[in-house]
């Protein structure tokens, strides 16, 4: 459209662009579900081969848009990652993620600023400035990867590590503040810290709950026509705790993880479908924000800083992260095995990059200089952390086959009007045999959601062959379940 233009491009440009680099970053998504590289990885990389020193020669240099917008899509994520979190799984854990989230945060910023003033010649704000930055962690990056080789953790870790890693973001933006509250002499002393900490720990709890429960029961009562607007509505409701939560001095990052929680632990009307539009919603922020870091970052300025960086990435693997690990749950009820694995997956994602941004709105000098280095350790971490997550828990032996939840299990109120859940048998002489999921001829509206096979759980797609003996479940019309006996074998109704 003529007369508009951003940074030189015009609306068709930009949406072209756009287009292609999201369209790229769902087909790259492939390799990480085929080489269980991670995500994270595969996005950053596209971002950065778009970007001014790529292929793709987009100039982009503006921290304040991209603070905002890799807020905004945290504050999805960590939403979604909230109302996926089971209470009931949690509440036996809370004590020690709730330990993990808040002092092995402090530790970890804390011992890493010691680090980097001592080693890298930083001063005692810049170095604590450092710390807080990379002081929080990322577990989708970990979950993403055991998904890609069918394995899942044992016992209580999964939660852990998810409980940790969805509350820990506010405790690292917190330390992020207000050492850039004290270096930039905006700090009100030790009390006032601590009444900002108080505030927005205090506002985040209240108004998240209060939020999340306004939410479930505003879904419930409201009697919108339209299914697909009840997904609209709790977006809009997510943005309105967020942003008023931070509005008021609280953190609005916490609020949305636990109306998240409230949500996701609440029966709710069309639940499936909502869980679904989240899930879309999620994934979408998830790639624009790496999309965007990897824009904003210049691999030339990365290079001067890779002995620098490895240095920090090691220290925090090998000693930081492990360090706050041991302080944060002394006694808890964590075996030795589980206790290293957590030690090592403290995997550094989206939200210290997006931290990094913050000294440019602050005007500290060398900020250039703390984005560059945070974006180094993060890759490092992402790289070496992350490839070797399913080697490490396979040697420690706290993985098991991953189980897709068997349509079976869903409730009721997530099926699709007129389908039920079905269990099928793959039998010796069935024309399945050896057959593509893709060329089964598969009745219309059939949907394969769960495939166990040899004591391991797939999820199966269209190139999946079928084998002897498989059990799948899956959607289906009543009218469906003879054609599917036809072609497995063995079809019933699940009950």
């Amino acid at each position: 459209m003529p007369g508009f233009s951003f940074q030189g491009y015009s609306l068709e440009t930009l949406l072209l662009g756009g287009a292609l680099l999201l369209t790229l970053s769902v087909l790259a998504s492939r390799i990480s579900s085929r080489f269980g590289v991670p995500t994270l990885l595969i996005f950053l990389g596209i971002g950065m081969l778009a970007g001014s020193e790529g292929p793709g020669g987009i100039e982009f240099d503006n921290y304040p848009l991209s603070f905002a917008i890799g807020s905004v899509c945290l504050a999805l994520i960590i939403f979604d990652g909230g109302m996926r979190t089971s209470w009931k799984s949690v509440r036996p854990i809370l004590p020690v993620g709730i330990s993990l989230s808040i002092v092995g945060t402090f530790v970890t910023g804390a011992v890493t600023g010691v680090f980097a003033k001592v080693a890298l010649g930083l001063s005692w704000t810049e170095g604590l400035l450092l710390g807080a930055i990379v002081s929080s962690t990322d577990a989708a990056a970990v979950f993403s990867i055991l998904r890609a080789k069918s394995l899942s953790l044992k016992g209580a870790l999964k939660q852990t590590l998810e409980f940790e890693a969805g509350s820990n973001d506010p405790m690292a933006i917190f330390l992020t503040v207000s050492v850039l509250a004290i270096a930039t002499s905006k700090a009100n002393g030790a009390a006032g810290l601590a009444t900002m900490f108080l505030l927005q720990g205090g506002l985040g709890l209240a108004l998240g709950y209060a939020g999340g429960r306004s939410s479930t029961w505003l879904i419930n009562h409201v009697g919108i026509e339209y299914e697909g607007l009840y997904g609209v509505l709790l977006l809009g409701l997510v943005a309105i705790i967020f942003s008023a939560t931070s509005a008021l001095g609280g953190s609005g990052f916490l609020a949305v993880y636990v109306a998240g929680l409230c949500v996701g632990h609440s029966e709710i009307l069309h639940k499936g479908s909502i869980l679904r539009f989240v899930d879309g919603i999620a994934w979408i922020a998830q790639i624009l924000v790496f999309l965007t870091l990897g824009l904003l970052s210049f691999p030339s300025h990365l290079l001067p800083h890779w002995k620098a960086g490895i240095l920090l990435s090691l220290f925090m693997m090998i000693i930081a992260r492990p360090l706050s690990v041991l302080v944060a749950a002394p006694t808890a009820k964590i075996g030795q095995k589980e206790r290293l694995f957590i030690s090592w997956v403290g995997l550094r994602g989206a939200a210290p990059v997006i931290l990094a941004t913050l000294p440019w709105s602050a005007g500290i000098p060398n900020s250039e200089y703390f984005f560059n280095l945070v974006f180094f350790v993060v890759l490092t971490s992402v790289v070496v952390q992350g490839i070797s997550i399913p080697w490490v828990a396979s040697k420690l032996g706290i993985t098991v086959p991953l189980r897709q939840k068997p349509a079976a299990e869903l409730s009721a109120g997530m099926l699709p009007a007129g389908f039920v859940t079905v269990e099928i048998e793959t039998m010796e002489s069935a024309p399945a045999i050896s057959q593509r999921v893709l060329d089964l001829g598969l009745p219309a509206g059939v949907l394969l959601t769960s495939l166990e096979r040899a004591d391991r759980y797939l999820v199966p797609r269209g190139d999946t062959v079928v084998n002897p003996g498989d059990k799948i479940w899956g959607l289906a019309r009543p009218s469906n379940i003879e054609a599917l006996r036809e072609i497995f074998g063995k079809a019933k109704i699940a009950t």
